[in-house]
């Protein structure tokens, strides 16, 4: 208790002295006043159209929306699996626009990654187009200094952070630990929405933040993530989106926040916009030209678009959690849940993170109670190749669950999977300038960090040892694909944060050839050489396996504690000559091999706090 006293005081009398410490409104008259007399107003462009740059992806959204109707709409749609290609995009994009570009985010890091894209929507707004970016406070930005420089490098850009911890842009720890301690609720929920939007006419959604593991831009560990680009009418869908968030008031513009405002008021000369200093410079320079070269786009971008008809861009409202029972406060993933309910053969579900909540469980539950339930596959990651082992201990507890109520097929992402390095090399080799190596197939063919609040921040928030050595992936990319019917991409991972805490977006795309393009990229990931297979140990003793998993069940329906080590399943891999089974064949066991819990993972404190975390973290769920 004494030891609580000593860490609860000063939360406390930190609480006590920020929330007296807002920005008054003669401060923030002061600064704007200020921002305006010293804004850089210089600028690159005086033609009608801004100087935008001739783009091929634009050009095709132009087209789409000419040829829609109320009733017949019309979308190009593309897939962005691969990391160059994804970022060559938005490039192309932002280089394209003539009137707005509106960015939305969860994690903006001053990694190459994001250098680069803050520093091409910088010239983008120099050229005269409207640029408005909205990060959120918790994972972006978090330099006083750098967001005084945005505040006044063109009157065209406009940043605003969402939710910031006592109206600031950086929080110390100290002010980490007291906002969980008084506004827990508020704290906790952050906006993990991911939009480029250009012209109101086409839009990037996925998974992918700005940082360089999102890219494969990282020395040691990067994601295997996963964006769709849309063009038509969904768009405009998208900008409503954007909108309702910029003007909340979760929203905060830069003069409001307490320490950005009083680097303006301070006597120190505004900064300049500098030059980015990459990391790899060579490697930005090859997708900046890819972003620009017509054959290039043709062949990894525009080939590989669909021409399709209805699309939908769902998000949650702003704070969802203020009003969790408004009827459009969860309307996407109240959407979700349903096409997941409505499956009548199969569901096809990708998400790093397997930790359902109790609306999806339910869901679920129903659909393995059918007379001929739909098969349900799940692609996620292995203890071995995420950043989030906290959130995979949920997950692990909790195997039985999944295998037998919910007819679970589970698939865990290997560290090294052969898919992933593809399209690693691809990004930092370089790539044929006339087309797709012939190996991979295409764009389609080689395949956030997701920061937790018990976690930690950037490159730091790195994964358990392996005994293995070589760079290693991580799965971040969120989809699901229905009966092949219709298929989902977003941010949305599918878990309790999602569902209570966060709000999310996505693209919905109700077209075969689109839901067959997205299902060979998922089913890739499944593949044995990339990912093991979960699956129940094999009965050797009868008698004491079946003791066995009946402490297991008690133990895993225990409120707080989850003490008992035997776990009902494990991991499996293929064995030399065999061909791929479901773990409900009679032959799986003949056929693949038990290569433990936690394959490839070394002993380490985070494996010894993973297993903590299955014993006692239940009560943590919506929080991981």
């Amino acid at each position: 208790m004494p030891v609580l006293h000593r860490l609860t005081l000063p939360l406390l009398l930190v609480l006590l002295l920020l929330q007296g410490c807002t920005v008054s409104r003669a401060q923030i008259r002061r600064a704007d006043a200020v921002a305006a007399a010293t804004t850089d107003r210089r600028v690159s462009c005086t033609q009608a159209d801004h100087c935008a740059q001739p783009s091929p992806l634009l050009a095709a959204a132009t087209e789409a929306l000419a040829a829609s109707t109320p009733e017949r709409p019309v979308h190009v749609v593309t897939l962005l699996d691969d990391s160059e290609p994804a970022m060559a995009a938005r490039i192309n994009l932002v280089r394209a626009a003539r009137q707005s570009i509106d960015v939305q985010t969860f994690i903006w890091d001053q990694d190459d990654a994001g250098q680069l894209m803050l520093d091409e929507l910088v010239q983008a707004a120099r050229r005269g187009v409207r640029v408005r970016i909205l990060a959120d406070q918790l994972f972006s930005f978090d330099d006083p200094d750098l967001l005084d420089r945005l505040a006044r490098v063109s009157p065209n850009l406009q940043v605003r952070l969402y939710n910031p911890t006592f109206q600031k842009a950086h929080t110390q720890p100290l002010e980490f630990a007291a906002g969980v301690l008084c506004c827990f609720m508020q704290f906790n929920q952050r906006m993990h929405n991911k939009l480029l939007l250009v012209d109101d006419r086409i839009g990037i959604t996925g998974g992918r933040n700005y940082q360089d593991r999102y890219f494969n831009w990282d020395d040691t560990f990067d994601y295997v993530d996963r964006d769709v680009m849309v063009g038509g009418p969904a768009a405009q869908q998208m900008a409503a989106s954007f909108k309702l968030f910029w003007n909340h008031r979760r929203s905060v513009a830069l003069t409001h926040l307490r320490d950005v405002n009083r680097r303006i008021l301070s006597d120190r000369a505004p900064l300049v916009w500098p030059t980015p200093h990459y990391l790899r410079p060579a490697r930005v320079a090859r997708v900046q030209q890819a972003a620009e070269d017509p054959a290039w786009l043709q062949a990894w971008l525009v080939d590989a678009s669909l021409r399709v008809g209805k699309v939908d861009y769902f998000s949650d409202l702003p704070a969802k959690t203020d009003k969790p029972d408004k009827r459009r406060a969860l309307d996407f993933t109240h959407h979700i849940m349903r096409m997941i309910g409505a499956a009548k053969r199969e569901v096809l579900l990708q998400t790093p993170y397997l930790v359902m909540s109790k609306h999806a469980q339910h869901i679920f539950r129903v659909l393995h109670r059918r007379a001929d339930p739909p098969r349900v596959i799940v692609s996620t990651n292995s203890l071995a190749s995420t950043d989030a082992f906290a959130v995979y201990a949920m997950s692990y507890k909790h195997r039985k669950r999944y295998l037998k109520k919910f007819g679970f097929e589970i698939h865990e992402m290997k560290p090294h999977a052969p898919s992933a390095a593809v399209d690693n090399e691809l990004a930092n080799l370089g790539m044929d300038a006339a087309g797709p190596p012939r190996e991979t197939a295409g764009p389609a063919g080689a395949a956030e960090a997701r920061l937790h609040l018990l976690g930690s921040r950037g490159s730091n928030n790195r994964p358990a040892p392996l005994r293995s050595e070589g760079r290693r992936f991580g799965l971040h990319a969120k989809s699901i694909v229905v009966d092949d019917a219709f298929a989902m991409i977003g941010s949305h991972n599918f878990d309790p944060r999602s569902d209570r805490y966060n709000t999310e977006a996505g693209v919905i795309v109700y077209d075969h050839g689109f839901a067959d393009q997205l299902r060979h990229s998922v089913m890739r990931s499944t593949q044995p050489e990339n990912a093991w297979v979960i699956a129940p140990r094999q009965s050797k003793v009868p008698v004491l396996t079946d003791i066995n998993q009946a402490i297991g069940t008690v133990s895993e329906q225990l409120p707080l504690f989850d003490l008992w080590p035997f776990r009902y399943a494990t991991s499996y891999e293929l064995k030399p000559g065999c061909q791929p089974l479901r773990a409900t064949d009679p032959n799986f066991y003949a056929c693949y091999q038990p290569v433990g819990d936690f394959p490839d993972v070394a002993l380490s404190p985070k494996l010894i706090i993973t297993r903590l975390v299955t014993a006692f973290g239940v009560g943590a769920k919506g929080v991981l």
